[in-house]
């Protein structure tokens, strides 16, 4: 169980990192920047977009929406139809947030490695 899930995580953690990596070097080469710098940033910035992702991912309420569609319109004079959320969509909700936060993490630290502005030593 814990080997697929190990190796699900690394690949996407490799394709996270190499579109990254990738989209960075264009827009740097797009603005003129140097080419180290603009992949620490654009590690940065995924990293915080992750984190900024699993934060709201992760402390989603106990109440969703009954069905697929909104039927309140702009002044509503219809109540919304609510329901509690199960224990399991509580605990996908936690555990989706847990998976997605250290991948978070560790695209902040890689953007410190790359960052040579700054050195570590």
């Amino acid at each position: 169980m814990w080997l697929p899930a190990l190796r699900r995580m690394v690949k996407l953690f490799v394709v996270i990192s190499v579109g990254t990596i990738v989209l960075s070097v264009l827009f740097g080469l797009l603005v003129d920047a140097p080419i180290m710098r603009s992949i620490a940033i654009g590690f940065y910035l995924v990293g915080c977009f992750v984190l900024f992702g699993a934060f709201f991912f992760g402390n989603r309420g106990p109440v969703r929406p009954r069905g697929d569609e909104d039927t309140g319109g702009l002044f509503r004079t219809t109540s919304r139809r609510l329901r509690w959320a199960t224990q399991e969509e509580q605990e996908e909700a936690i555990n989706g947030a847990a998976i997605v936060l250290p991948l978070g993490f560790v695209l902040i630290l890689l953007g410190v490695v790359w960052d040579n502005k700054h050195s570590l030593f």
